[in-house]
């Protein structure tokens, strides 16, 4: 399982180191792909296989299921972990992630995300704030 939050610098090269602790649950490859709330997500080859599995089952004459799948399957690329650690983001991935030279990178249990700093502090604050209240809503839904 992925959890934590760590902080590290994108070099001038684009690359990224991955946390240790992360790096024997992806093997040497990977898959980073545009996220939501202007993160990236990245998947190990095997969470992959099976979101792509789901990609596949989802209904062609549905717009909002065409347009998702668009939009997390055609930014998605490989990415090979280096003998160091580190990921190369490529430039369309850093521009939709708003990435400067400051990044965090978060596990959430089966895939990872990864974000500007400031991007990060922003979306955390506003989580904190409604936290009482997103747990009610999840509550609701028996979670």
């Amino acid at each position: 399982m992925l959890i934590g939050e760590y902080t590290y610098t994108l070099d001038t090269k684009r690359r990224l180191a991955i946390p240790v602790k992360f790096r024997k649950l992806l093997g040497k490859k990977a898959v980073v792909t545009k996220g939501l709330d202007n993160c990236l997500f990245l998947f190990s080859m095997e969470e992959w296989g099976k979101l792509s599995e789901k990609f596949s089952q989802l209904p062609l004459g549905q717009a909002d299921a065409r347009g998702f799948a668009r939009f997390m399957l055609a930014s998605a690329t490989d990415v090979t972990i280096d003998s160091l650690g580190r990921i190369l983001i490529p430039d369309y991935l850093k521009k939709h992630a708003k990435m400067n030279k400051r990044v965090v990178i978060t596990g959430l249990f089966n895939k990872m995300e990864i974000w500007d700093e400031k991007e990060w502090d922003k979306c955390k604050i506003k989580i904190e704030k409604e936290a009482g209240n997103i747990a009610e809503r999840l509550g609701a839904l028996g979670i």
